[in-house]
């Protein structure tokens, strides 16, 4: 994976389509040059935008860093999937790249989905999108579906916001220790937290202002 996202960012043209990098992102091509020596930082960290924001791990204390270490991974592109403490370096690849010889909808669900597999048994969230989910799947996962409540009672599947909702939750989750095996555990739990999760028809939801603001 690393030889073939050298490749293709050698080079402005075929980073920008493969990578479809833009005029103000192009320099980000750079980072796949020096995987194998750029600094790194635990993935928690490394990641940024809506979905790591409310996080805010530069400020975790120790047992919410603990929490992520033993509970969260994360699929990257790049390097399958990884814990939230382990090093990374910058790089730049999404599930959606195009790169020469490698095909990622191929190359990762086999060994991502073994790795997986070969986790401690209990209760798996798929906090994932659906493309991030094609590279390591979990038979055993419990999806959840971001929604929003009117006023009227209807409830609306959250598209870009939904990743704001899932990053309070990990939060949320992380900074009480919570400890849940199962999907009536983790409904209890949130329940004691003013939380909104429950079933509806053969999936899950999770009522996006349940968790605004977050409050522990």
């Amino acid at each position: 994976m690393i030889t073939a996202a050298r490749s293709v960012s050698s080079e402005e043209t075929s980073a920008r389509t493969a990578l479809k990098l833009g005029p103000k992102s192009i320099a980000e091509r750079l980072r796949n040059l020096v995987l194998e020596t750029s600094p790194t930082m635990p993935a928690i960290e490394r990641y940024t935008g809506v979905l790591y924001d409310p996080l805010d791990a530069p400020a975790a204390d120790a047992s919410t860093r603990a929490w992520w270490d033993r509970h969260v991974i994360v699929q990257s592109a790049m390097f399958g999937p990884i814990g939230a403490g382990d090093l990374i370096p910058a790089y730049r690849l999404s599930h959606d790249s195009r790169l020469p010889g490698v095909r990622l909808a191929s190359h990762w669900p086999a060994p991502a989905g073994a790795a997986l597999a070969a986790r401690a048994p209990g209760l798996v969230l798929d906090l994932r999108s659906e493309g991030y989910r094609s590279l390591g799947p979990v038979p055993d996962a419990v999806p959840l579906r971001v929604v929003s409540v009117g006023g009227d009672g209807r409830r609306k599947a959250l598209n870009h916001w939904n990743k704001t909702a899932k990053g309070r939750l990990v939060s949320l989750l992380a900074r009480t220790g919570a400890a849940v095996s199962s999907m009536a555990e983790l409904t209890a739990w949130a329940a004691a937290h003013g939380v909104v999760v429950e079933p509806v028809g053969d999936g899950w939801d999770l009522v996006a202002e349940s968790l605004e603001p977050v409050s522990v």
